[in-house]
């Protein structure tokens, strides 16, 4: 599998995963990146099947409409998401990239429509969860109980070896795993519901 991460204008994050037998690709979030992903698929001789957004802000959004008009590829994104798409993606769906495989996991909290995409031991997290924080939940939208689902229940469900690959600059580092974020990420620690809404209240 090739993989990715990208960072060429501002804090947000892209991603280029492709199945590299079949030369399948897919985008994430192409934010402000788009001609530098552009130049890469060219250069690996990349067919652009999917650009997937992580939920419909537009920081994540932006050059959406530049990949599809080069590559003719489709825009996936929830079922929720306000977007224009081609596909309608919800909880549990998958994407094929040949032979890799791209999970999608509904994670609301920063926005009803966000989703974190598990590839081959990758989560790649949005805004839902940073490297050493978590998204916001009082912009239109938000909701911290979502959140606390999402956190908890669903990423933190998963193996410690899981490396989180999030969509924003923000952290000491520019991925994560699984295991160190609920070590070391202060919006991880141990909270009921109740503790984590006045919690995300105070932040």
């Amino acid at each position: 599998m090739f993989f990715k991460q990208i960072k060429h204008h501002g804090d947000n994050f892209s991603y280029v995963i492709a199945d590299e037998t079949t030369k399948n690709a897919a985008v994430v979030d192409p934010s402000f990146n788009a001609e530098i992903i552009t130049k890469l698929l060219k250069e690996q001789s990349f067919k652009l099947k999917f650009i997937i957004n992580t939920h419909g802000h537009s920081d994540h959004t932006a050059g959406n409409q530049d990949l599809q008009k080069v590559f003719n590829a489709k825009i996936a994104a929830h079922k929720r998401s306000k977007i224009n798409k081609h596909i309608s993606l919800e909880d549990g769906d998958t994407l094929r990239l040949g032979k890799t495989v791209i999970k999608v996991i509904h994670t609301p909290g920063h926005t009803p429509d966000g989703i974190c995409l598990l590839i081959n031991g990758k989560l790649l997290t949005g805004d839902t969860l940073f490297i050493g924080e978590c998204g916001r939940t009082d912009l239109p939208g938000g909701n911290p109980k979502d959140m606390y689902n999402s956190l908890f229940n669903k990423i933190l469900k998963l193996d410690d070896d899981v490396e989180v690959y999030p969509g924003h600059d923000y952290g000491e580092f520019p991925y994560s795993t699984i295991g160190r974020e609920r070590k070391t990420n202060y919006t991880l620690e141990k909270r009921t519901l109740e503790e984590f809404i006045e919690f995300m209240k105070q932040s």
